[in-house]
């Protein structure tokens, strides 16, 4: 598709009708759409435009009712400008925190190796991230007559694309029934809000193709949870052996293991970032999501560099460790990560 057969004003036009489509499940009429937009233009105009968007393929007509919906053609349009716009917004809010850290890794294993040696518990950081946690919008195309593609967009733009394998072929109309059905009912929704009721009811609208929308769901859940380039440094690891506990050769090896391999940190990680309220987290034995540090108890603190841009510290140690001074050592650099990030607030 050539992006440039759309000028500025089409353009506004149909991000006009799928925002207000996305919002309201309604077809879009031009009354609507002349509030809607910044262009000042009449009823008249609009109609026009809307007539050339429709010949041209972008909005369709359901045949009761004047108003229009996005066609497939427009939904692709609209997600390929969204992701170009929105890169930029994440790249910017990336080279800030390169900016204000040259040295960034320098500066996390830093405070790692500083928080092990004023607790002499063992620590682990990791670096910011984007976290895109509630859903945005859902595209379905086919792909061939046994797959699907399933476009989800999450907040803070970040794309993920997952095939679906299908029994039989789904008919454009049907597929774009599909389209509105998940957008009228999923869009802003983060991945706890999706509930049984809400899949019910997805299901029980979507009829034969209950099956397509419950894999659809297990694919939005996917890249949800996903983490990506997840860098977790950490400091004190031999700390551990000095508790007379946690020193048995055994259980300080698969700890050691745990902390030197760090896929089983993740866990751990996501297990905090997914708590909306920031605060510091106790995991005491058995509470653990990582089954190595069952003998130990963990505390863990979220960093917030920006709305969504955020970081885990954390503390493992024994589970007979200095509560008071580990949380008040966890509140200190929690602040003083915040202030090093502090980015001066827009009107």
């Amino acid at each position: 598709m050539n992006e440039n057969e759309l000028d500025e004003r089409k353009t506004k036009i149909l991000n006009a009708i799928i925002r207000n489509y996305l919002e309201t499940g309604e077809p879009v009429g031009s009354r609507t759409i002349s509030k809607y937009t910044d262009l000042n233009l009449s009823s008249a105009t609009i109609r026009n435009e809307m007539s050339d968007l429709e010949e041209m393929g972008y909005i369709l007509q359901p045949h009761t009712s004047a108003g229009r919906i996005p066609s497939d053609k427009g939904y692709r349009f609209y997600v390929d400008n969204l992701i170009a716009e929105k890169d930029k917004e994440v790249s910017d809010m990336k080279e800030f925190v390169i900016e204000h850290t040259e040295k960034m890794e320098q500066v996390l294993q830093q405070v790692a190796k500083l928080l092990a040696n004023n607790t002499n518990y063992t620590t682990m950081i990791t670096a910011p991230q984007y976290h895109h946690n509630s859903l945005k919008f859902i595209q379905l195309s086919n792909v061939d007559d046994e797959h699907i593609l399933a476009v989800v967009v999450l907040e803070g733009n970040l794309v993920k694309n997952k095939m679906i394998p299908i029994e039989e072929p789904i008919d454009n109309e049907h597929m774009l029934k599909l389209n509105m059905l998940l957008n009228t009912h999923l869009n802003g929704l983060s991945l706890d809000q999706i509930n049984l009721g809400t899949i019910a009811v997805l299901k029980e609208k979507a009829g034969i193709h209950s099956k397509v929308i419950s894999d659809v769901l297990d694919a939005v859940a996917e890249a949800i949870s996903e983490d990506e380039d997840l860098e977790i440094y950490t400091s004190g690891a031999t700390n551990i052996l000095k508790y007379p506990e946690l020193s048995d050769s055994q259980k300080a090896g698969e700890l050691l293991d745990a902390l030197e391999e760090k896929k089983q940190l993740v866990s751990l990680v996501t297990d905090n970032l997914s708590n909306e309220e920031n605060g510091i987290q106790v995991y005491i034995g058995d509470e653990s999501p990582i089954q190595t540090m069952k003998d130990c108890s963990v505390v863990t603190a979220t960093y917030e560099l920006g709305k969504g841009v955020k970081g885990t510290i954390g503390i493992i140690g024994p589970k007979r460790m200095d509560y008071e001074n580990v949380m008040d050592n966890l509140k200190n650099l929690k602040s003083q990560l915040e202030g090093i990030f502090d980015k001066p607030k827009k009107e």
